[in-house]
């Protein structure tokens, strides 16, 4: 198996620059390693090989003419199933959208290509965005590299598992309760929400708009910072998309790759967020993160956030309300699925049979609750209320920045837990999220990288840190400098820990 899939995707960068390397021989290795391993950790849906490689061919063509190409020409890129593209399938996990061609890319896509990042596959998901664990899928789960009998959480695991696995250097991911954050905990790499706005959501299949937003995923802070650079931005097509300048992410990363940098920082931690039900490693390695940064002077400040227990609540209200809404496009008649019933049948029931077959159960279960939360008689006692409780979080959050520039919590309660564990249970799956909710409540930006294995266990756990809106550089900053003393205290970076680094297949991982 070519080296080429060991580099971080700064490192192929750079080899692709100078012409070490060309983006056909990138292309082909990570290609080469989805064949050799996605049979039994399905992160892909689908991939093109002829239509990536001749991607990668363009770009090489462009290099040697002489063009001036962006910081990533040429490096590999997995996209979640949530983006619509023109060269593969767009289905959203989900059997509604099977075999979907869209006549358009995603902005996100449409500039990642213009950056001359080669698409390579589309990743699996839970479907409609709609799950904790990419169990959800109706393709079929998607499995933890650090050990298959795991999940990797959701709803984006297939993007994170790809990374993870060394399928792909950088992927695309969404997230509108933490499904970049947390799979990133679950599996040991690295994913950021950027502020709600700075990247384009058009051409993202929409689940719920307030709150869903595009973010990168990859095995570095650094490498997660470069696509961030690629993808943030105003888009006249999103009407929620911030129309400003931003700095560079990936400045900010190199930035804080120095641990001193963390001298004066002021990191909260949010009580509300240390969960009692919290798992005793993921409190272990939190405790040992935060010691880490008091060593280099940061000041940990503890943070009283009140309205933070209301979160999840308040989440599953407003979520399955605007995913009632979202969803109803799928009727039969305009796009997707069609099922009629046997001899023919009215539009009605045409439509039923359709959504019957087409959607899995989480689905038909948050469509069913968000209907009865937007129904007549009870709109403001539901939706209504879980609006006060949003505005008042965002409020506990702007008190909160207003004492510290962080704040700081375990990315997730738990590491991953076994698939089908949660199957008889879906508030299980709801609580993983309870401490990613917030941020996405309050339209902030967020990122979880890894700081260690549970010592129960021996999986990955990830730290979360969180900052105001529009500070999506602090977070990359600080992130770079955490990242850079869990190093020095392992001896070498985490994602060299990964029991896929250097190997063919999946049998060198944990089972």
């Amino acid at each position: 198996m070519s080296e080429l899939i060991n580099l971080t995707a700064a490192d192929l960068a750079a080899k692709l620059a100078s012409g070490e390397v060309s983006s056909v021989e990138a292309t082909r290795a990570h290609l080469d390693r989805i064949s050799a391993v996605d049979g039994e950790l399905h992160a892909f849906l689908a991939t093109d090989a002829e239509r990536s490689l001749a991607a990668a061919r363009s770009v090489d063509e462009r290099r040697a003419a002489g063009e001036d190409l962006g910081a990533l020409a040429g490096v590999p890129l997995a996209v979640k199933d949530v983006l619509v593209t023109t060269d593969m399938p767009s289905t959203s996990g989900s059997k509604m959208l099977e075999g979907y061609r869209s006549p358009y890319d995603a902005t996100a896509v449409a500039k990642a290509r213009a950056a001359g990042l080669v698409n390579i596959g589309k990743t699996n998901m839970d479907e409609f965005a709609m799950g904790s664990s990419t169990e959800n899928s109706a393709y079929g789960p998607t499995f933890n590299q650090w050990n298959t009998e795991r999940v990797p959480g959701g709803s984006g695991g297939g993007s994170a598992v790809a990374v993870g696995a060394f399928e792909a250097p950088l992927a695309l991911g969404s997230d509108t309760g933490g499904s970049i954050r947390q799979p990133a905990a679950l599996t040991g790499t690295v994913g950021a929400k950027p502020t709600y706005g700075g990247v384009s959501r058009y051409g993202a299949i929409a689940l719920a708009s307030s709150l869903d937003q595009i973010g990168p995923c990859a095995r570095t802070v650094l490498d997660t910072a470069l696509l961030h650079d690629v993808v943030v931005g105003h888009d006249r097509h999103d009407a929620t998309s911030l129309d400003m300048q931003w700095p560079s992410m990936a400045e900010a990363a190199r930035g804080g790759v120095d641990p001193s940098t963390l001298k004066g920082l002021r990191v909260g931690v949010v009580k509300q967020l240390m969960l009692d039900g919290a798992q005793a490693g993921v409190k272990s390695r939190f405790e040992e993160a935060l010691a880490l940064l008091e060593t280099q002077g940061a000041e940990i400040v503890e943070i009283d956030a009140p309205h933070f227990e209301y979160a999840v609540a308040a989440y599953y209200l407003i979520l399955p309300a605007e995913a009632s809404s979202n969803l109803a496009k799928y009727d039969s008649v305009r796009f997707g699925l069609r099922v009629s019933p046997e001899g023919g049948g009215t539009v009605e029931s045409v439509m039923s049979e359709t959504r019957a077959a087409g959607f899995g159960a989480e689905v038909k279960r948050r469509i069913i609750l968000g209907t009865y939360a937007l129904s007549a008689g009870y709109y403001d006692a539901y939706y209504g209320s879980a609006q006060k409780v949003r505005t008042l979080i965002q409020r506990d959050f702007a008190n909160a920045f207003d004492r510290v520039d962080v704040i700081a919590s375990p990315t997730a309660p738990t590491t991953a837990w076994k698939i089908g564990t949660h199957d008889a249970d879906p508030m299980q799956d709801y609580l993983n999220d309870a401490t990613t909710i917030p941020a996405n409540l309050a339209g902030i930006p967020g990122l979880s990288l890894p700081i260690g294995l549970a010592a129960e266990d021996g999986l990955p756990v990830g730290l979360q840190l969180m900052a105001p809106a529009f500070e999506d550089a602090r977070l990359y900053r600080a992130g770079a400098a955490v990242e850079s003393l869990i190093a020095d205290r392992d001896g070498r970076a985490f994602w060299q820990q990964s029991p896929m680094f250097g190997a063919v297949n999946v049998e060198g991982g944990a089972r």
